[in-house]
C-alpha cells in the first residue's frame, strides 16, 4: 500500500465510520467482571463493542482527558486513584493486546497499599481517541502520557509497562528521566531489534491480518501464547473486547489502527538505547514466556531464536545501568495474570528494593 493509498484509505474511513452505536452486549462484560460468572456463559459470536467501547464496562471507572495531538481534538481515557500523600505514583502501561481494564487487580493492590495509581488508555487503545490517520509512535505516546501527568500535577512517577506498555515505558524513561522515579519491565517486549531477525511487512500486511480475526484465532492465540495451552474464566474474559471490536461497527476502523501500531513495534526499537536509561529498573520476567513479534516472518539467512525470555532478563538487566532482575520460573507473558499470589511479593520488592 503507497503512502497515497493509505491516505486515501484513512479519508475514506474517516468518512464512514458510523458514529457510536447502542451495543446491546453489557451483560457480556458484566460476566467479564464478575469472578464467580462463568466463560461458558458468554455467547462470544453475540459480542459487539465499538471504536470507544462505549458499552464495555471497566471495572474502575475512567475519566477522560482532552489534548491536541498532531492537529487533532483527542480524547484520553485514564483511571487514578488517589493516594497517601507520602506515596509514589505508580503509572501502569497496557500491552497492545490490552487495556487498562486489565491492571485493576494490580492497581487496587497499589491503592490499598497508599500508592497513587495512574492508568492511562493510550490513544489508539481501550476507550480513548482511535485516529486513522495518525502517526503511532512510542514518542508521541510518550509525550501523550506526559501531558496527562502535568493535567494531573503528577512531578513523579514510578514508572511500570507490561508488553508493548514496557517499550512505551522505557521510551517515556528515555524521554523523561527527571520525572521517571523507577522503571518496572513486565515481560516487556522489545527486548531485541526485531528487523535484525525478519522481514519488514508493510502496515497493510497487519491490515489484512487484522480483519481475518475471529473469536476463535483470538482465543487461540492467547491460549497458545500466553497461558502455555491452559485456559480459565479470567483469560477469556480478557479477550471479550477485542472479539467484540473485531466483531463490531467499527472493525475496519480497528483493524487500521491495530496495524499502525503493530508497525511500531518492529520500526522504533528501544533495546538499541537500554544503556542510555538514567533511572533505577527493575525487570520482573515469567521465563516461559516465549513471545516473539515476527516470528512467522523470519529472514532466510537468519538463524535465531525469538523470545526466549529465559535468556533475555539476563542479557537485558546487563545491558540497563542500575537495573535489578527478578525471575519467575514457570510463568508466561502475564505473570500478574496468571499467578497474582506469586506476581505480588516479587513486584512489592521491585517497587520498595
Amino acid at each position: 500500500m503507497t503512502r497515497t493509498m493509505a491516505w486515501l484509505f484513512a479519508a475514506c474511513l474517516l468518512s464512514t465510520l458510523s458514529p457510536s452505536l447502542p451495543i446491546s452486549t453489557v451483560t457480556a462484560q458484566q460476566t467479564a467482571n464478575d469472578s464467580s460468572a462463568s466463560g461458558s456463559d458468554v455467547d462470544l459470536q453475540s459480542l459487539s463493542f465499538d471504536a470507544m467501547l462505549t458499552d464495555y464496562q471497566y471495572a474502575l471507572k475512567p475519566e477522560m482527558f482532552s489534548l491536541n495531538s498532531q492537529n487533532k481534538s483527542l480524547q484520553m481515557a485514564y483511571v487514578f486513584l488517589q493516594g497517601e500523600a507520602d506515596k509514589p505514583v505508580v503509572t501502569l502501561l497496557h500491552g497492545k493486546n490490552f487495556n487498562a481494564d486489565y491492571w485493576t487487580p494490580v492497581a487496587n493492590d497499589l491503592n490499598q497499599q497508599g500508592y497513587s495509581v495512574l492508568i492511562p488508555d493510550q490513544i489508539g487503545f481501550g476507550k480513548s481517541s482511535k485516529p486513522v490517520d495518525y502517526q503511532y509512535s512510542f514518542p508521541g505516546l510518550a509525550n501523550n502520557t506526559y501531558q496527562l501527568m502535568q493535567e494531573l500535577g503528577i512531578k513523579k512517577s514510578i514508572v511500570v509497562g507490561h508488553s508493548m506498555g514496557g517499550m512505551l515505558a522505557s521510551r517515556f524513561a528515555l524521554m523523561h528521566p527527571e520525572t521517571t522515579e523507577k522503571l518496572i519491565l513486565i515481560n516487556p517486549i522489545g527486548l531485541e531489534n526485531y528487523l535484525k531477525y525478519v522481514q519488514y511487512k508493510d502496515v497493510s500486511f497487519f491490515y489484512e491480518t487484522e480483519l481475518k480475526k475471529t473469536a476463535k484465532t483470538i482465543q487461540d492465540y492467547q491460549r497458545a501464547n500466553y497461558y502455555d495451552g491452559q485456559w480459565n474464566d479470567q483469560y477469556e474474559a480478557l479477550t471479550y473486547f477485542m472479539i467484540g471490536q473485531a466483531q463490531g461497527p467499527d472493525s475496519q476502523q480497528i483493524a487500521w489502527v491495530n496495524a499502525l501500531t503493530y508497525d511500531m513495534i518492529f520500526t522504533q526499537p528501544v533495546v538499541t538505547e537500554f544503556s542510555d536509561i538514567a533511572v533505577p529498573t527493575r525487570l520482573i520476567i515469567g521465563t516461559r514466556d516465549r513471545t516473539g513479534p515476527g516470528r512467522n516472518w523470519m529472514r532466510a539467512d537468519i538463524d535465531h531464536e525469538l523470545g526466549r525470555y529465559d535468556q533475555l532478563g539476563k542479557k537485558t538487566a546487563d545491558a540497563i545501568p542500575n537495573a535489578k532482575l527478578y525471575e519467575l520460573e514457570g510463568l508466561g507473558h502475564l505473570p500478574q495474570i496468571e499467578s497474582f499470589d506469586r506476581f505480588k511479593p516479587v513486584f512489592d520488592k521491585s517497587l520498595t528494593e
